[in-house]
């Protein structure tokens, strides 16, 4: 069965070439569109076979690694050398990323099929997004570094094409001045900032490479054992790996692009910057887990930045009024809980919270876009409310998916969210600190997400039924809402812990996967008996003060915000600039650069040196023509002169030589 492990990437990168190469000659959406959803479709029923054969195995047998051919070979100057092949392995955690990114990204190119009717690069949409899901596929399908780090551009170059599409959109959203492209800003904004991660994955495989001799998983990994714990190679290379991730996932300092990317289509921001792309980050830290144990200050690193970018998106998440901008930072937050999770050596708990989270995030983006297609392409929820009436479904999906990402019990948030914040209080790499800020940013969560709802859904209408008529969406996009609404309310039960008597199957599938690490760091389980129930009630409360909070405040008192907004300005200023990194990077990186660009680059040494170096060359050879054309006269007697005196010279000088 694992032999059929390349059909999985093969199926996406057929309806890539197919749609690329006669999708402009097509003119029927429909077909475009199965073609596109059943390439991916396909990919999904091979997953699904493979993860069912790898059930029937013992746990021991759980992996496979289907070779195709040899990629790279080189060799270091000694007897030993670097071959680098493509081949996928599959095991117990890049089959659970594999399901994930066929199974939720299937039902967003179904839902695309709706969402897209009418533009006229249908078929260039579902080109990119079969592209996008290739390279997915590489990136957590691949044996070796390098084959990942190719999957892993491959993302970048398709976030890039997905998030500028619609090129030539003109009009005002989100800051951007009127009349400007501004999803191409997004785009190549989002593009340099993940280069920047990109450069410090690629050192991490230079040193891997010195220090290993390989780029193969199982190389690599096997040759840990005769590293020291803590040495400086291998906290170098983790630090540069975490370096990568922070670009990919968004971290602090790297978040910046993702906000931005809002500005492509809607079912772009579920599948790549929701449910797949950006949780890459954390995939390739799980995938490297017993590098990231044998450094122990790298992980504290990793901790204490998943910690402070779910805070500090999470307040930014506050004051946001762009439907899908709430929903972006939304995410930086999610994914700071996921990085905690492995700072915290609590690397289940972290791939847990990816797989609930592409649920219920991929479900909260679908359902702003159905909100945006029936708002006619209205995103500001302060011009929204009691859209509940004319969209019920998305209504009732979208709910669902805030009480998910709030944390309320029996939803998959609650599960995965209530594992990091024990883990976070109990494993020896945590503190209470660090769960402190964990459950903070939990209230601050679960109070932005139901004032998104109350603000969208709920109250009094506040859009001009002129310009606005709401309707429902198509059933190509409620019917994946609610799939993923489902999945949103049950997906939780697969990581059900011992503590509410369940059996933790997540944690034992993946316990092969983690256990070297685990070993190097010496981890004992901690079995909180009556704290971890207090933990698991205090976050519980946490979540309902926020959802109670944020009824009060904008349902039955709406001065209250206006009042605060008053007293605290200073504080919103700071929020609604975004803790003003954008400007501070701009001041630091971008101004600078232009301006060393303009006085040193330009005028110090392309006109001062270049240009005068060319205006000299040409100056000179002006010069000297306008004395050797003094020797074109056109008179015959003076040429035969010249070539007779020449001739005299030359014989005197071999005469006297």
């Amino acid at each position: 069965m694992f032999s059929f492990a390349p059909t999985i990437v093969l199926f996406p990168l057929l309806g890539f070439l197919f749609l690329g190469l006669f999708g402009a000659r097509l003119r029927n959406e429909k077909l475009i569109g199965i073609l596109g959803s059943g390439t991916v479709g396909l990919s999904f029923l091979v997953a699904v076979a493979l993860f069912i054969h790898m059930l029937g195995l013992e746990p021991d047998q759980r992996k496979g690694i289907v070779e195709l051919f040899s990629w790279i070979g080189t060799f270091t100057g000694t007897a030993s050398s670097v071959n680098v092949s493509v081949a996928y392995q599959v095991d117990q955690l890049s089959i659970l990323m594999t399901l994930v990114v066929t199974g939720v990204g299937f039902l967003i190119h179904v839902y695309s099929i709706g969402y897209m009717h009418g533009d006229p690069g249908f078929w260039r949409f579902f080109t990119y997004l079969n592209l996008f899901i290739f390279a997915m596929l590489n990136l957590v399908l691949a044996d070796n570094f390098l084959l990942m780090f190719l999957g892993w551009e491959g993302v970048g170059l398709c976030s890039y094409l997905l998030i500028g599409f619609w090129y030539d959109r003109k009009f005002d959203v989100g800051g951007y001045a009127p009349g400007k492209a501004w999803t191409n800003d997004a785009a190549k904004k989002a593009f340099i900032v993940n280069r920047i991660g990109d450069f410090g994955f690629l050192l991490a495989m230079f040193l891997i490479v010195v220090q290993f001799e390989s780029l193969s998983f199982d190389a690599v990994f096997g040759r840990v054992s005769v590293m020291t714990p803590g040495s400086d190679v291998m906290i170098w290379i983790t630090l540069l790996l975490f370096l990568g991730a922070t670009g990919k996932s968004a971290q602090i300092p790297l978040f910046v692009w993702l906000p931005d990317a809002m500005a492509g289509p809607t079912p772009v921001s579920a599948l790549i910057h929701a449910a797949t792309m950006v949780t890459a980050g954390v995939y390739m830290v799980a995938r490297c887990s017993i590098l990231f144990a044998l450094a122990p200050a790298t992980l504290q690193v990793v901790a204490v930045i998943g910690a402070l970018t779910a805070i500090m998106a999470a307040t930014i998440g506050l004051v946001q009024n762009d439907i899908k901008k709430v929903l972006a930072y939304s995410t930086v937050s999610q994914l700071g809980y996921m990085f905690l999770a492995m700072g915290v050596a609590a690397f289940t708990a972290g791939i847990f919270h990816v797989v609930t989270h592409a649920f219920f995030k991929a479900l909260l983006f679908l359902g702003s876009g159905a909100v945006i297609h029936g708002m006619h392409d209205e995103q500001d929820i302060q011009k929204m409310g009691g859209l509940k009436k004319y969209l019920p479904v998305t209504y009732k999906t979208f709910l669902i998916g805030a009480i998910a990402i709030a944390g309320i019990p029996p939803f998959a948030g609650f599960f995965s969210k209530d594992e990091i914040l024990w883990k976070a209080f109990s494993s020896d790499q945590g503190s209470v600190l660090l769960w402190a800020i964990a459950a903070a940013g939990a209230g601050v969560t679960a109070f932005y997400m139901f004032r998104l709802v109350i603000l969208t859904f709920e109250g009094k209408e506040r859009f001009d039924h002129h310009h606005a008529h709401p309707h429902e969406a198509p059933k190509t996009m409620t019917v994946p809402l609610i799939v993923l609404a489902f999945l949103s309310v049950v997906g939780g039960f697969i990581g059900v812990p011992e503590s509410l008597m369940g059996g933790n199957a997540l944690e034992h599938w993946l316990e092969p996967i983690f256990a070297p690490a685990m070993t190097t760091l010496r981890a004992t389980p901690h079995h909180g008996g009556i704290t971890e129930y207090l933990l698991m009630a205090l976050s519980v409360g946490i979540a309902v003060a926020g959802i109670y909070g944020a009824r009060t405040v904008y349902m039955k008192r709406q001065e209250l915000a206006d009042a605060w907004r008053s007293k605290y300005r200073r504080t919103y200023q700071v929020l609604w600039n975004k803790y003003y990194v954008d400007e501070a990077y701009d001041t630091l990186f971008v101004r600078s650069t232009v301006k060393a660009s303009e006085t040193v680059l330009w005028r110090g040494l392309d006109v001062s040196v270049i240009d005068w170096l060319v205006n000299a060359s040409a100056q000179g050879v002006a010069w000297l023509s306008s004395k050797v054309r003094l020797i074109q006269t056109g008179f015959a007697q003076r040429y035969a002169t010249i070539f007779v005196g020449g001739i005299v010279l030359v014989l005197f000088w071999l005469m006297f030589k």
